[in-house]
């Protein structure tokens, strides 16, 4: 993936927490690989907490090392790195301060890329200031999750944004989608004669796609306690998923192609109906409990949550895409927070065979299956039943891996890294459009609303299992169970 493409890249909360673990991690990665960044790009960190380039320098030394090249990081690549950092004092709240930044990066070549790694409530702010001095010319805008608290004021923002930045010009960031198996999962469906056949109902019994977390709210109970996992991670991430999954081949991979197909599959969602909710949504909190040895306290005590909080740290949820490909399929979502382990999955299970001439062990569900894990590694495997040795016709499950490491010398590439990439180089594909946006906001709103009316409070769960049993029983109606619960 070499560029010629020259850049200026305006990293606005350059001294933040994402931009410590994440956005100067990738860029450092993408220029110490050498050809994917133009030598004349450069970096400018906006901040407001240190002094100068100086001081500023100093900052990612101690903060962005840590989280960079896990076998040591080339302190020649550090060095030529650190030089492609400009710094820029601004405060974000004084739109005087903007003129500073124009002159800071007027002689600076290239598109203009600026990456708002700050709270929503700065977007507008900052993009208002940016045409003020003119600064919304040949440029690209990140913008980071969350983008609103509902509809109404994801509609606000983006209005606003769209007011200075034309559609093209404004890059919406999910991670999840630059991951290597989500690319992968694109490969296998619309590059092979294997899989496609049977992505449809007549052989695709269950999905289901689970982002599961071992840590807490950590520090962010403010945020997070007006917030909740619905609108965090559901609204967005779970559903772009859904959405690659399940999405009908494009015409083509640029980036209206394959956006228009998403946005299909996320229109065709079938709406809940509110007394239903219960039956197809399941919402938890998680109260104290041991993870990996450690006690961790309840969410009700962390720090910045509101006494007898309602708000939800899991859901779980049955989905159904009214077309002609998944109708009937059940889709099971699940989130959560302090749950037993780490991991970002999809599980397709495809149904058993219709008759078994080789005993009930054909017969089961989930004997043929497909896990493409997202993290905590990432891989692909296929399951599928074969001959035990010996006397008999005794099946096992076996499975093969598609370790992409073995057929690949280079190194897999972290989502970060190719979406900065992307949005340097002008690719959409990967990007969240705002009709995308909207189309899930409408379909999760009446169930925050329901929740919102009904007043109930959350399931509790113990801090270090799986969520509330309700979860595992709704899946039980339906005759499966998550992955985890087959062992």
């Amino acid at each position: 993936m070499q560029t010629d493409s020259s850049f200026t890249f305006v990293l606005f909360g350059g001294t933040g927490d994402l931009s410590m673990r994440k956005i100067l991690p990738a860029l450092f990665e993408a220029h110490r690989a050498g050809g994917m960044l133009a030598d004349s790009g450069k970096i400018v960190a906006v901040a407001r907490h240190v002094a100068d380039r100086s001081e500023y320098l100093q900052w990612v030394n101690e903060h962005v090392k840590p989280h960079v090249s896990k076998n040591g990081v080339d302190e020649a690549a550090w060095a030529s790195f650190l030089a492609r950092i400009e710094f820029a004092k601004i405060d974000l709240g004084n739109p005087d301060d903007f003129v500073l930044l124009r002159d800071a990066v007027k002689d600076l070549p290239g598109i203009r890329v600026f990456y708002l790694a700050t709270g929503p409530s700065l977007f507008v702010p900052i993009c208002r200031a940016l045409a003020s001095v003119g600064l919304n010319e040949n440029a690209r805008i990140v913008l980071e999750k969350p983008l609103g608290y509902d509809l109404k004021s994801s509609n606000a923002i983006n209005d606003a944004v769209g007011e200075i930045f034309a559609e093209e010009q404004i890059y919406r960031i999910d991670h999840y989608l630059g991951k290597e198996p989500v690319q992968n999962l694109l490969a296998l469906r619309f590059g092979n004669a294997l899989f496609e056949p049977l992505w449809r109902r007549e052989w695709v019994e269950s999905i289901q796609i689970t982002i599961a977390e071992e840590l807490g709210v950590e520090a962010r109970g403010d945020f997070y306690d007006n917030t909740g996992a619905l609108r965090d991670m559901v609204q967005n991430h779970l559903l772009q998923l859904l959405s690659i999954v399940a999405m009908e081949p494009p015409h083509s991979m640029d980036s209206d192609s394959v956006r228009d197909e998403k946005l299909r599959v996320l229109r065709a969602l079938k709406p809940i109906n509110p007394l239903d909710i219960g039956k197809v949504a399941v919402r938890g909190q998680y109260h104290s409990g041991v993870i990996r040895g450690n006690a961790v306290p309840a969410y009700a005590t962390e720090p910045g949550v509101k006494q007898n909080s309602t708000t939800e740290t899991f859901v779980a949820l049955k989905v159904e895409i009214e077309n002609w490909r998944w109708a009937g399929v059940p889709f099971f979502l699940r989130t959560g927070k302090r749950l037993a382990d780490r991991v970002a999955e999809i599980v397709v299970n495809f149904r058993p065979v219709p008759h078994s001439a080789l005993g009930a062990s054909a017969l089961r569900a989930g004997a043929n299956r497909l896990v493409i894990r997202l993290q905590p590694n990432e891989t692909i495997r296929l399951y599928c039943l074969a001959k035990q040795p010996g006397e008999g016709m005794n099946l096992a499950s076996v499975h093969l891996d598609l370790a992409f490491d073995q057929f690949f010398r280079e190194g897999q590439m972290e989502a970060y890294q190719r979406l900065l990439l992307d949005v340097i180089n002008g690719r959409l594909a990967l990007f969240v459009r705002r009709d995308e946006q909207e189309a899930a906001w409408r379909w999760v709103e009446p169930i925050l609303n329901e929740w919102k009316a009904s007043n109930k409070p959350p399931k509790p769960y113990a801090s270090g299992t799986w969520g509330p049993a309700a979860a595992s029983a709704m899946l039980a109606q339906h005759g499966t169970c998550w992955l985890e619960e087959e062992n």
